[in-house]
């Protein structure tokens, strides 16, 4: 079974259109797979039994000649995602029970495609952690071992999804990107994923985190997988008021072109002081290779770089703050009785929150309060404004930009977790992107002295994937990255 869980989505499409395998087969192996590799914790709830179900639906389209773009496809499906009929948690115990009566635009899309939800995978609650050690249902394993065979994180938040294709368990996944949680975890476990330009895909019915940052993307194995599960995830949605009423090309026909005549932006404020020596080389690495397949170089500046991290640490908890208000006990999920209404509000958020959302909870419910909005929120928001100037001001130059995905290769479970602005450090070089609403995207091109995997990132103007895709198949193909064969 070992040869249908090692195809990529565009071979697996193949086999199926030549009648060589079915959905039902590749869908069997991948439950297979997911048993065997239960100690890596990248599902909360397998599904197996509504895979099946659909893999079956999938083989009489494509007997019919009906086939989506994703038929017969496996896939995981984050635990952010609300799937109707199956349970969804984000991680936290204080949406215990809670199977939601409907499904969320991006998981209904997928499966309009024909692709096949194996189940929900792990995540940090709520999305919030860079190490998927937050999570209520225990933290994920990084497939890729360190030294003496130490468990490491697979980054977060979107780990389990990582996770999960770097070990070949699922064809691909879905991931959300808040301010890097799709491109880190993608960069610590060799595989590639995508944030694409906020409001390229629906936010409705997903769990929010900071609305204003969250975006659906996929986590796949190869570039031009990425590129066929994101054309199948886009589009407008009239449900979601931050959806964008734009076209969604065929990004997969973008791919081939090459890079020649393209200028690559190369940010001098991403090379800080210590930055790791197998990051710098790498990225040193990626220059060339776009270089020699015809891209110039051009050095810029993107000066408010540096406020990054402090600044979407201060809007992304405002806006968690505001969105988890709605957990309180009433309606849905964990309840704790307590004497009075108050009671049971504190009681139920006290024992169904974890401590880094409680962290973050706290933080931006300060930074909106009275006398402190004008300080820090405000302050905030005209920071963000500066940092998508200084990407729209480069992009009048360039085509694309050239950068690292993490500061590090993926590290040991628990060696960061006492210290949150260390985890939060993670995100020093995803966080930018993010608070400017470009697409980015994280290509594995090569390994650390250690044998870990490495990413490079590449950002683009809003709406230009297509030169995005570009300029990853260059770097997939110049890096032949090796990936783990399981």
């Amino acid at each position: 079974m070992s040869e249908l869980t090692n195809l990529t989505i565009a071979e697996a499409r193949d086999k199926l259109s030549k009648k060589e395998t079915s959905a039902v087969e590749l869908t069997e192996a991948h439950i297979a797979a997911i048993e065997a590799a239960k100690d890596l914790n990248a599902f909360i709830t397998p599904s197996p039994d509504v895979a099946i179900e659909r893999a079956r639906q999938s083989d009489q389209r494509l007997q019919k000649g009906e086939a989506g773009l994703m038929e017969g496809i496996p896939i995981g499906m984050k635990d952010l995602f609300c799937t109707e009929g199956v349970l969804t948690t984000a991680a936290s115990h204080i949406l215990d029970g809670f199977t939601p009566p409907y499904e969320s635009t991006v998981s209904q899309k997928l499966r309009d495609a024909g692709s096949i939800m194996l189940g929900k995978m792990n995540l940090d609650e709520f999305a919030m952690g860079s190490s998927n050690t937050t999570s209520y249902y225990g933290n994920v394993k990084n497939p890729w071992k360190g030294q003496g065979g130490k468990d490491l994180v697979p980054g977060g938040s979107s780990g389990g999804s990582a996770a999960a294709v770097a070990a070949h368990i699922a064809m691909a996944a879905t991931g959300t990107d808040t301010g890097g949680s799709i491109r880190q975890p993608a960069a610590f476990c060799g595989i590639v994923g995508v944030k694409p330009t906020y409001g390229r895909c629906s936010r409705w019915g997903i769990v929010a985190f900071a609305s204003s940052l969250d975006q659906a993307g996929p986590m796949t194995r190869t570039v031009r997988d990425a590129a066929i599960m994101l054309k199948a995830m886009s589009g407008f949605d009239p449900k979601d008021s931050t959806s964008a009423p734009v076209e969604v090309p065929d990004f997969e026909a973008s791919l081939g072109k090459g890079v020649k005549g393209l200028r690559i932006g190369i940010p001098k404020e991403y090379r800080p002081e210590g930055l790791n020596a197998d990051v710098a080389a790498l990225w040193d690495k990626g220059m060339q290779w776009l270089k020699d397949a015809g891209a110039e170089l051009v050095d810029i500046s993107l000066p408010h770089t540096q406020f990054a991290l402090p600044t979407y640490y201060i809007v992304a908890p405002a806006e968690a703050s505001s969105n988890l208000a709605r957990y309180d006990g009433v309606r849905y999920g964990l309840r704790v009785d307590g004497g009075s209404l108050d009671e049971m509000y504190s009681k139920t958020r006290a024992a169904g929150f974890g401590a880094e959302v409680k962290r973050r909870i706290m933080i931006g419910t300060y930074v909106l309060s009275a006398g402190y909005y004008d300080a820090y929120y405000l302050k905030a928001q005209k920071v963000r404004t500066l940092i998508y100037k200084d990407f729209t001001d480069a992009f009048e130059s360039v085509d694309a930009i050239l950068t690292p995905t993490a500061p590090t290769p993926a590290f040991a479970a628990g060696e960061k977790e006492d210290d949150p602005v260390a985890m939060y450090l993670n995100d020093v070089f995803t966080v930018p992107a993010s608070l400017a609403g470009i697409p980015g995207a994280s290509v594995p091109a090569g390994l650390s002295s250690e044998g870990l995997p490495l990413g490079l990132q590449i950002l683009t103007k809003r709406w230009d994937e297509e030169t995005m895709f570009r300029v990853c198949q260059v770097l997939e193909d110049a890096a032949q990255f090796p990936g783990l064969t399981p």
